[in-house]
């Protein structure tokens, strides 16, 4: 088995079943024979054996084959020589996203929100060898997820973000301190954050501006991505009877959103509706696979059980479909 491992190599050991079930079968087939010699039948002592005589060790010889070839299934044989080549950027990335009441506004579809929450899971599944985090901000930031190469985990606490869960405003110097935070000390070859928002800074202590030099100093590149339509958008407002939608102008800071890009070597975005998100996210995707070529190849192991499964059922099934027709009378 040249190029096979083994994943559960101590069901092997089962295999010596296979040598006792040959020994037990010859036993019980000696024991089996006549000890009594009868004088009126030495007439047929010249008599052929046979062939289906013969074809009957057939059954104990697939039920034997069997239980080897299922042992070997049990053991997890695994091919050793498929491999897979990478492309491995060596990228950490945090997500930076903006919970502020204004992002349950309309004019994304079911709203910003939820939009920007869908779009993050898509670009997240597709980067599968990058580490990534979750920082969320509003009136105050702080981190849902810290970097982690556990991209389950980190969809579900994505999934989780609803608007609300913090003080209302739009603290942006804050969430890109508390992304800067948690990306300063990585050594990927490229760190890289996110932010999106649809306000204008209006809260925290630390301002976008400083937090961009911040940024700049741990070489981290930060995109920024402004949401909202052109013009005025559904905000929900809390009346006397309940949340209710109304237009209102949609202001974006995209002076300090460029500013922050500019100074860390990033670029920043404007999406006014779900493809356009889409898109900003498709674009940085490619910018940030061009910025690193490294290739590494990853050793990939093959499950290679359900061959000798396989086997061992097709062993099955002609025993005993062998046992109810042509060896019925046999056994």
């Amino acid at each position: 088995m040249s190029g096979i491992t083994f994943a559960e190599p101590l069901f092997l050991w089962l295999l010596v079943i296979v040598p006792g079930m040959v020994v037990f079968y010859v036993l019980k087939q000696h024991k089996s024979s006549a000890a009594l010699s009868m004088p009126d039948l030495k007439q047929f002592a010249n008599a052929g054996t046979t062939f289906r005589h013969y074809l009957r060790y057939v059954l104990f010889a697939l039920r034997a084959a069997a239980v080897a070839f299922l042992i070997i299934a049990l053991a997890r044989p695994q091919s050793t020589e498929s491999y897979q080549d990478v492309s491995t950027e060596g990228i950490d990335i945090i997500l930076a996203l903006d919970i502020s009441g204004s992002m349950l506004a309309r004019d994304f579809r079911p709203n910003r929100l939820e939009a920007s929450k869908n779009v993050a899971t898509e670009f997240i599944s597709g980067r599968p060898y990058d580490r990534m985090g979750l920082v969320v901000f509003s009136g105050e930031s702080f981190t849902q997820c810290p970097i982690t190469t556990d991209h389950a985990v980190l969809i579900n606490l994505l999934r989780e973000i609803q608007s609300g869960m913090i003080e209302d405003g739009t603290a942006l110097g804050m969430g890109l301190a508390t992304a800067i935070n948690r990306i300063k000390d990585s050594e990927a070859k490229s760190k890289v954050i996110i932010i999106l928002t649809d306000g204008i800074n209006n809260r925290g202590e630390i301002a976008p501006s400083t937090a961009a030099d911040i940024a700049k100093t741990f070489g981290i590149r930060v995109y920024t991505i402004g949401v909202g339509t052109q013009g005025v958008a559904p905000y929900p407002v809390q009346t006397p009877f309940g949340v209710q939608y109304q237009d209102m102008p949609v202001e974006i800071d995209e002076g300090i959103l460029t500013e922050i890009a500019q100074k860390t070597g990033g670029k920043y975005f404007r999406a006014t509706d779900n493809d356009k998100l889409l898109q900003v996210y498709k674009d940085i995707d490619k910018l940030e696979k061009s910025k690193i070529d490294d290739v590494r190849q990853f050793s990939r192991k093959e499950e290679k059980f359900m061959f000798p499964a396989l086997i061992a059922f097709v062993m099955l099934a002609l025993e005993l479909l062998t046992r109810i027709t042509l060896f019925r009378n046999l056994t």
